[in-house]
């Protein structure tokens, strides 16, 4: 297969700007009502957005902690996870879980040591967008940013600002929230518009 080159940094940087998702389109459920909504709206989809954050570790050889938000999405909607709420968590792993549920996002590896060795759950089935684009000849790593201009022709802003914040706070802010809902819907969005037209767009196995 020959090799593919992504487009650069400059080339991005001049692309129009991807609008991602709205903030109307995030929940963050807590309740047992909202959780259970979020739950029967996600299991009605054979395939939703995933990806997790974490409180950032500033300490050299400090443990990198357990996940402290989980996202999922939908085509129309993403729900942001905060696991320091019980219910939360029993979410998460019935989605994880899931058979009938095929879990997409980027760069899932570590995602998914996190989730086994802290909750003993392992996302099945899964689809890591990293490895279909370097199935397709890409190198190993794409990213998403780097993915949303393939795919789309638009750059996708992520600030490394709001990846440092503190994912822990018991109460996120809008721009965390859009920053974490994203991560799941436009990762949706990329494996739904490679599926439409025709490349490689699933790779089931276990990661």
């Amino acid at each position: 297969m020959a090799r593919l080159n992504p487009p650069d940094k400059t080339t991005i940087l001049g692309l129009p700007p991807y609008a991602g998702i709205a903030p109307a389109q995030i929940a963050v459920p807590t309740t047992a009502a909202e959780l259970d909504d979020a739950w029967d709206d996600l299991r009605a989809h054979r395939h939703i957005g995933f990806d997790t954050e974490s409180k950032p570790t500033f300490v050299s050889g400090q443990a990198t902690r357990p996940p402290d938000v989980a996202q999922f999405a939908t085509p129309e909607r993403a729900y942001v996870l905060q696991l320091r709420h019980s219910g939360c968590v029993d979410l998460l792993r019935s989605l994880l879980a899931a058979p009938e549920i095929t879990k997409v996002g980027f760069d899932l590896k570590q995602d998914q040591a996190l989730l086994g060795q802290h909750l003993g759950v392992v996302a099945a089935p899964l689809i890591d967008l990293d490895r279909v684009f370097h199935q397709q000849g890409y190198p190993r790593s794409v990213g998403i940013k780097t993915a949303v201009a393939i795919v789309f022709g638009q750059r996708f802003v992520k600030s490394k600002k709001i990846t440092t914040t503190n994912w822990a706070a018991s109460r996120l802010d809008e721009r965390q929230l859009q920053y974490a809902a994203n991560d799941a819907f436009v990762a949706l969005q990329v494996h739904l518009a490679l599926g439409r037209t025709g490349r490689p767009a699933a790779d089931t196995g276990q990661r």
